[in-house]
């Protein structure tokens, strides 16, 4: 004999008959204005993981930027042709990415998905960082504003060839395609004063690596020409590192945001701390390393294994 369901007085369930009519929703004054509610709290969700889904993308772009940057070995005022192709192309990979990112964050988003939108630092990140590769300067907030203004207005505009069309439209259609996105304003990006300044934070962490593979193959600090003029000749990434770390030091901290900023000024200190041993190895035991030795910087002592050998 096989089982039955029962209710929760022990009756046995029947199973034939119609099924009992839904309920009716009771509706009353109120009912439109948590309809309205449920709907709102539907299209933040549904933006807030578009927007995570773009900046989880961005970031990645923007690291492989930094890789691709990181194989550089001298300060010089162009970059390997090669790896200019590659910034240039997760650039414009980049740029399409900010142009659908950009009509989501607008007005009061903006601040409202902060915390969603950690890829801008990682973009200011990869940029200030080829920035000083080739002028060995920082680029300053209102130089970097304008560039990823126009990195999210070039991704809405559409290619060359998606402009042509087919081979059936006219002249004047190809024209009304190519200037439609100029008739109309274009939700752009522009960088807050948090995003940069955690990119720059970021910064010195790769201008450490950079610092330390490029003094291990070369033998030398690197250096550059920096601005143009004869005291930047000598100008060593020791000093440069020695700049931004005063910089972050003497800059004040607001009640928001303490934690975490207190963890990165940790980091930088540690950064410009490596980068300074690195340099003052090089004057003292500069003569007694060869070409391609790499100190071992996550070590407590780094004078403990000099004194073994």
């Amino acid at each position: 004999m096989s089982g039955s369901k029962r209710d929760w007085n022990g009756n046995a369930k029947r199973r034939d008959g119609p099924k009992p009519a839904p309920k009716q929703v009771v509706r009353n004054a109120y009912t439109p204005i948590f309809e309205q509610l449920r709907n709102e709290l539907d299209e933040h969700h549904d933006r807030r993981e578009r927007i995570v889904k773009a900046s989880r993308d961005i970031t990645a772009l923007s690291k492989k930027i930094i890789f691709s940057l990181q194989r550089v070995r001298k300060i010089e005022s162009q970059l390997p042709a090669n790896i200019q192709a590659e910034v240039d192309s997760r650039l414009a990979e980049i740029s399409k990415l900010l142009a659908t990112l950009a009509p989501e964050i607008q007005g009061i988003n903006r601040y409202r998905y902060s915390r969603n939108l950690m890829c801008l630092e990682e973009l200011v990140e990869a940029l200030t960082f080829g920035h000083y590769l080739k002028t060995q300067t920082l680029i300053s907030h209102a130089e970097l504003c304008p560039i990823v203004e126009d990195l999210s207005r070039k991704g809405a505009v559409p290619q060359e060839d998606e402009v042509m069309g087919d081979a059936g439209d006219t002249a004047e259609s190809v024209a009304e395609a190519a200037e439609a996105p100029t008739t109309e304003e274009v939700p752009i990006i522009s960088l807050t004063d948090d995003d940069y300044l955690y990119g720059v934070f970021d910064l010195t962490g790769e201008m450490m690596r950079f610092a330390t593979t490029s003094t291990a193959l070369s033998g030398s600090m690197a250096s550059g020409q920096g601005a143009g003029s004869e005291d930047d000749e000598s100008r060593t990434i020791v000093q440069d590192m020695h700049e931004l770390g005063t910089f972050f030091e003497m800059l004040p901290v607001g009640p928001e945001g303490r934690f975490q900023w207190y963890k990165k000024l940790q980091v930088t200190r540690q950064s410009v701390q490596k980068v300074e041993k690195l340099g003052y190895d090089r004057i003292v035991r500069g003569t007694e390393r060869p070409n391609g030795w790499i100190p071992d910087l996550s070590a407590g002592d780094q004078g403990q294994g000099d004194e073994l050998e």
